[in-house]
């Protein structure tokens, strides 16, 4: 890694997300479910760095104790990558992990997709952010809204994306020492998978969204809550300061407030408390993006 890394490296944002609502209205025969939720994007995330090789590998230079570089999205995605568009050189890359893992955060997905879009630049591919997408889709459901680089609602497998302009708000969040698998709680038979489509209504009042009118049900929250109490207390904790959900699949649960003033004070009572603590502003565009307009410019 210190060939890599020096105060000259440049990092790569990839942020968190929050999924501010989520309802499952079917499972389709291959047995991934259908489903409508709204990605907020955060201002924090994770960082990563790409230095081009001429040796076609591709090397993860930050260790994961959980997780094998074979089995690493960013390292699936490199090479896929690599593979689509016939790439030659390879990859050498870096990771500064600040998101938790199992978290509902997306930053496994985030990074991935990170990965993706840099890439695409410094290899030069030239592929667009449609064929990105769909590279993405084929790694997880979530990476596509990371690829987009906005606020959207999501129907299908997360891959549908309608942009959306949110209102401002600060976020904190709280992630229990608890790893929450996505595919045992998308198979748990308690999991309601019959919600009413929000449907093309609900598309059409988009340009007038409000938070406040969003349908606030999480239907993985039951069954979570349900097999780990650390996630029902601090769902229970944060409802004490603002209205509190989970995210995703969780484990994190977040609250929403209108100033980062009221949401740094919130951050900091639980530090104290010995929370893992998220403290971010929401945006309806990913700092990915503006990070990609500059590297473009420099070019």
């Amino acid at each position: 890694m210190s060939e890599l890394v020096s105060s000259e490296t440049v990092w790569w944002p990839a942020p968190a997300k929050l999924n501010l609502m989520l309802h499952i209205t079917g499972r389709r025969n291959d047995g991934y479910h259908e489903l409508e939720t709204v990605f907020q994007m955060l201002d924090r995330g994770d960082e990563l760095a790409f230095q081009v090789n001429n040796t076609g590998d591709v090397n993860r230079l930050t260790s994961i104790a959980t997780v094998a570089a074979e089995d690493d999205l960013v390292v699936r995605a490199a090479k896929s990558l690599q593979q689509y568009a016939a790439v030659e050189q390879g990859v050498d890359i870096a990771l500064r992990k600040r998101l938790p893992m199992g978290g509902g955060l997306g930053g496994g997905s985030s990074d991935a997709a990170t990965t993706l879009v840099v890439l695409n630049q410094l290899w030069g591919c030239g592929l667009s952010s449609a064929e990105l997408c769909s590279l993405g889709l084929s790694l997880g459901a979530d990476v596509p809204v990371f690829v987009n680089g906005v606020s959207a609602f999501a129907r299908g497998v997360g891959e549908q994306l309608t942009a959306l302009s949110l209102p401002p708000a600060w976020y904190v969040v709280l992630t229990p020492d608890v790893h929450m698998s996505t595919a045992a709680v998308f198979s748990a038979p308690q999991l309601r998978r019959d919600c009413p489509p929000l449907g093309e209504d609900f598309l059409e009042t988009m340009a007038n969204f409000e938070a406040d009118s969003l349908p606030q049900e999480n239907v993985c929250e039951p069954i979570v809550l349900l097999q780990q109490k650390e996630v029902a207390n601090a769902l229970s904790a944060m409802a004490e300061f603002a209205p509190a959900r989970m995210t995703g699949t969780g484990s994190s649960i977040f609250g929403r407030f209108v100033s980062e003033q009221k949401a740094q004070a919130c951050g900091r009572y639980f530090e104290t408390l010995g929370y893992q603590v998220l403290v971010a502003e929401g945006l309806d565009r990913s700092p990915l993006m503006t990070a990609l307009e500059n590297f473009q410019k420099l070019s």
